[in-house]
């Protein structure tokens, strides 16, 4: 059916002037009509918003007029979010727009369900307990590089604390390090403070409604680093799955498997036709940025470890694009739009041989997966009660692991508590968390008491676990915070492919060589490599020979050859699991 351009006008109003980006009278007609958030939410016969639409055709003034309007900035098409419509757009003006708008309804939201959440952990039963990270890989040589972490929970009434090493993800690496967070709620207010033990700073950030819509904008810089990289959208689809019963014994005398972990007896659960969909956007990137992810398709930007070894590059701010890619960043100009499609062909029910804005460039790739239950009927957690209002708290400080773990413990779960659970993060990627140390009844704890009572343990948490530490100094949220971005899923999958390049490390300290390389903090951690480092080179410079002198002592002689052996040796098994590891990769990055 197609619409005249006066029944346009009268179904959608906003639309219809987006479309012919009056953003005059657009603003006139907000400012001077009372207009129902189901009509600043209207869907067009395409399902997009006015929004939605005024960024996908690239029109900042538009884009302005509405959000200042209060349109949802958070609303989807297709799963793709305005922000990364935004972004496929190539335009750093809209795409700050969207962004500062998004980053406030962060903040209003999560402070806004502060409440609700304070009267969740004061009802909640106090608790200690540990939740172990392991990362684990289907990649040869990956599992044994992918660090773990033990995260240590206590919570006594509103206030929560949260021990950890594994920080985050920064610059397509594992960012470790030793910080404690500390949530304390009172009333409708509530404090989040994040301690660096390391560099002995302190963080704190007081969880309150913004006053007013004015949020400042994000650095350039940040804009300039997020219009370069793909655009990546990763989720579970949960409509197929299902859950079964493991079974144990041989054939014939199968029956349902149970095992033991830590100390609990759990039986054992499949949950099959987990679907990891994973969709790539590329066509805001400029012909440089493609050409480097050209190679690695479908799974961009998995190698960058490659590139950044093969030559340096300097960040682009946006206004220091290379002249012969603007034109490809930038939306298409506005007569290639209504040449491409009418707006009496947009506003049909009628399909269209091609969409609005710029052609779409994606690449979508669908991986099944098996997740893993150990569930044990008789625990001394509740699952909503206690630990759901943590995840809440860590998925909502952008934890992306947490979220992952979120989503996946809302679903309909067989009865019993998850002990240990073993989900798919990415294509190469997958989690176990396993809950011990309940009420430190397995290795004591300061400041938390086990105790019995009637036929369920309990404990008490001393209020000295959420006291502040003295004698750290203030830290700027800009410069010594490290934010763990739940949009930075590529760079930990980047972060897999890369640590399998490497050596494996030691059990605890996977604090490799690259981060000292490109400059990482410089934790205590790294410092002792450093002169470790220095200590063996100056040792090899000692005990080496030159040309003109042999050494005199035989056994001297003897342990110089030895160690000549063994390197050579090293060196031939690194360079057989480095083509492994290529075969491998190689094959994970064909379509299927």
């Amino acid at each position: 059916m197609v619409l005249t351009a006066e029944e346009v006008k009268q179904r959608y109003p906003l639309h219809w002037m987006v479309w012919n980006d009056d953003h005059e009278h657009l603003k006139r007609h907000l400012e001077e009509n009372t207009v129902e958030t189901e009509a600043l939410e209207l869907r067009d016969p395409r399902g997009r918003t006015p929004l939605l639409l005024a960024v996908t055709l690239g029109l900042t003034d538009c884009v302005k007029v509405l959000i200042d309007a209060g349109a949802d900035v958070n609303c989807v098409k297709d799963g793709w979010t305005v922000v990364q419509e935004a972004t496929a757009t190539g335009d750093p003006g809209i795409l700050g727009l969207v962004l500062s708008r998004r980053d406030y309804l962060r903040h209003a939201v999560r402070a806004g369900g502060i409440p609700d959440l304070l009267n969740r952990l004061s009802l909640a039963p106090d608790f200690y307990v540990e939740m172990k990270w392991e990362f684990t890989s289907w990649v040869p040589l990956v599992s044994r590089m992918c660090p773990f972490d033990t995260y240590k929970v206590y919570k006594r009434g509103g206030n929560v604390r949260v021990d950890t090493t594994l920080v985050g993800f920064e610059n397509n690496h594992w960012q470790r390090g030793d910080r404690t967070y500390i949530f304390r709620g009172q009333g409708a207010n509530a404090t989040l403070t994040e301690m660096d033990h390391e560099l002995g700073t302190m963080w704190s950030e007081t969880l309150e409604p913004a006053a007013g819509r004015a949020w400042p904008p994000p650095a350039p810089a940040a804009l300039a680093a997020r219009l370069q990289q793909p655009i990546a959208l990763n989720y579970l689809d949960t409509d197929k799955i299902s859950f079964e019963r493991n079974k144990s014994g041989i054939w014939g005398w199968r029956q349902d498997k149970t095992e033991v972990v830590n100390t609990y007896e759990c039986k054992v659960f499949s949950a099959n036709n987990v679907e990891l969909v994973s969709k790539t956007r590329t066509e805001h990137l400029s012909k440089a940025d493609k050409n480097k992810l050209a190679p690695r398709a479908p799974l961009a930007g998995l190698l960058a470890l490659a590139d950044r070894d093969s030559g340096a590059t300097t960040p682009t701010t946006p206004d220091s694009f290379p002249e012969e890619d603007i034109a490809s960043r930038m939306p298409n100009s506005r007569s290639q739009q209504e040449l491409a499609v009418s707006w009496q062909e947009y506003f049909s029910d009628e399909p269209l041989e091609r969409d609005i804005g710029k052609p779409k460039e994606t690449t979508t790739k669908v991986q099944k997966f098996r997740a893993t239950l150990w569930l044990c009927e008789h625990y001394p957690l509740e699952l909503q009660e206690q630990i759901m209002p943590i995840l809440d708290l860590m998925a909502s400080m952008s934890s992306p692991h947490f979220a992952k773990l979120k989503d996946f413990i809302q679903m309909q779960l067989p009865a019993g508590f998850p002990v240990k659970i073993e989900i798919p993060l990415f294509h190469v990627l997958n989690a176990r968390i396993t809950f011990g140390n309940i009420f430190s009844t397995e290795t004591p704890v300061p400041h938390v008491e086990c105790i019995q009572e009637g036929d369920r343990l309990s404990c008490i948490v001393d209020d000295a676990c959420f006291n502040l530490a003295k004698g750290y100094r203030d830290a700027l949220a800009s410069d010594e915070r490290i934010a763990c971005s739940m949009e930075h899923d590529e760079s930990l999958l980047q972060y897999a492919i890369q640590q399998s390049l490497m050596d494996p490390g030691t059990h605890e300290d996977q604090v490799d060589v690259w981060e000292a390389l490109r400059g990482a903090r410089p934790t205590r951690k790294l410092v002792h490599i450093h002169r470790a480092i220095e200590a063996s080179l100056a040792a090899i410079t000692l005990s080496t020979p030159s040309p003109a002198s042999t050494p005199t002592d035989p056994a001297l002689q003897e342990a110089i050859e030895e160690s000549a052996r063994e390197l050579a040796n090293r060196r031939a098994e690194l360079e057989a699991e480095q083509r492994e590891l290529d075969e491998a990769l190689r094959r994970s990055l064909l379509d299927h």
